[in-house]
C-alpha cells in the first residue's frame, strides 16, 4: 500500500536562500510549526533525528537516513517503522528556480503494510506540511533584503 502528500508553494527568494533555511537545523524551533526539531549532517548517508508534531497530533521522534543532498535543489531522508517494508516514509524538498525566486515542492511517499492504519494521520501531515510551507515562505521572504 502506498500513499502520496505532494505540497507546493511560491517563494519569492532565491533558491540560496531557501536552502540556508532548511538546512539550518537549530532555527527549526523559531519558525517550523510541523518539524519542531531536527539534528544532524546534511549529509548522504547521515542519520538525523527529527521531532514532527502534525496538527491535532502528539510529537513523534524518529531517525531517517539522509538520502539526497544538493545544495540550493533537493533535501530528501527515509525513515521508517521497526523493518523496511512496514511504514516508510520518503521525505523530500525540491527547490525549483523561477523568475523572481523559486518553488517549493515538499513531498513525501509512505509505503508499507501499515499505510492503511495511519490514513488519518497522514490528513493531518498533509495539513502540517502546509503550514510548514507558509512558515518557510514568511521566513525567507521577511529575511531577504527588499529594493525598491
Amino acid at each position: 500500500m502506498t500513499r502520496r502528500i505532494a505540497t507546493a508553494i511560491d517563494i519569492d527568494a532565491p533558491a540560496a536562500m531557501v536552502w540556508r533555511v532548511l538546512v539550518d537545523f537549530p532555527s527549526y524551533p523559531e519558525w517550523n510549526p510541523f518539524i519542531r526539531r531536527i539534528s544532524g549532517e546534511v549529509k548522504v548517508g547521515a542519520r538525523l533525528e527529527v521531532t514532527v508534531q502534525p496538527v491535532n497530533r502528539k510529537p513523534m521522534t524518529f531517525r531517517p537516513t539522509v538520502r539526497v543532498v544538493e545544495a540550493d535543489r533537493e533535501l530528501r531522508w527515509l525513515g521508517r517503522v521497526l523493518l523496511p517494508g512496514i511504514f516508510d516514509g520518503e521525505h523530500a524538498f525540491i527547490i525549483e528556480p523561477r523568475v523572481g525566486g523559486c518553488r517549493l515542492r515538499h513531498e513525501e511517499g509512505f509505503s508499507g503494510l501499515l499505510v492503511p492504519a495511519f490514513s488519518a494521520m497522514l490528513a493531518d501531515t498533509a495539513t502540517s506540511f502546509a503550514s510548514l510551507n507558509s512558515a518557510l515562505k514568511l521566513r525567507c521572504e521577511t529575511a531577504r533584503p527588499h529594493t525598491s
